[in-house]
């Protein structure tokens, strides 16, 4: 990824969104209905970077039809990787995954599943590690290649809570063990405490503007409690609806509510907000 020489001497922009729900329509996980925004996002050269609480392996897929040469942020924050157009860049403390470089935040995955093994069975609770294939494919609408690929964790664990009663005493018993727990759209999910989106995105923009040596307008599309912390962390907050046209309840400078869920509403927000910044004209 390099500085598009329009862009030297202004500020640059830089979009996060999460997928599912936001840049991904929540039911048939296209994005179709963002196409138009996509393209003038990648002909004005500006950066793309999807946080969402997918795996490195769902990622890698999906990617190349969306923005191949980004970095990108994978389950929650849990790890934010740099791909091979970032090869020259300085990034302190990434280690190396193939061909992509990688910053862990948070407790390792091994740790998570500890406490998961411990507490699940009290609190009715159940991660992707105690699931086949074949029930995370019905649960979450992914076929079984996808669902395959949504079982590879590195640093969180997606659940379902049988019993939602208990989720304050799982919520108390996770931080005594420096954990967290979140709502994602369709699932709680175990991460070590500190590695949500915002800090991803905070370590992101840190790194991009030291090595393009620009400073960002920092941009951000999302739908759900999880989002929060990276809507939190940007200029331009983006927030989608739901399916059935509710909101999260945020209040946020300057935050930008979509008029449409899913691809279609961040395509309509995205494109407003270039207008008002002068990087696209109708």
């Amino acid at each position: 990824m390099t500085l598009d020489h329009t862009m030297r001497g202004r500020r640059m922009p830089i979009v996060f969104t999460d997928l599912d729900g936001s840049l991904m329509n929540h039911t048939d996980y296209s994005i179709e209905g963002a196409r138009r925004a996509l393209g003038v996002l990648h002909s004005a050269g500006i950066p793309l970077v999807v946080c969402t609480s997918k795996t490195r392996a769902e990622l890698e897929r999906l990617l190349g039809q969306i923005s191949p040469d980004s970095p990108f942020v994978a389950e929650n924050g849990g790890g934010v990787f740099f791909p091979p157009a970032c090869s020259d860049w300085i990034i302190p403390d990434a280690r190396s995954l193939g061909n992509l470089r990688c910053i862990s935040l948070g407790a390792p995955y091994a740790a998570i599943r500890s406490f998961m093994e411990r507490v699940g069975e009290r609190f009715g609770a159940r991660g992707f590690a105690d699931m086949d294939v074949e029930e995370i494919s019905h649960l979450t609408g992914l076929g079984l290649d996808d669902a395959a690929l949504a079982r590879m964790r590195e640093f969180t664990e997606p659940f379902v809570l049988e019993r939602e009663e208990c989720l304050p005493l799982l919520e108390r018993e996770a931080a005594a063990s420096g954990l967290a727990i979140t709502k994602g759209g369709r699932f709680y999910h175990c991460m070590g405490r500190g590695a949500d989106k915002g800090a991803a995105v905070r370590l992101v923009m840190d790194i991009v503007e030291r090595n393009l040596g620009t400073d960002l307008v920092s941009i951000a599309a999302g739908d759900s409690h999880n989002d929060l912390s990276m809507l939190a962390s940007v200029d331009i907050p983006v927030l989608i609806p739901h399916e059935d046209g509710s909101l999260e309840d945020v209040d946020l400078p300057g935050l930008v509510k979509a008029d449409h869920p899913g691809s279609r509403g961040f395509n309509d927000a995205v494109m407003r907000i270039l207008e008002t910044l002068g990087l696209h004209q109708g």
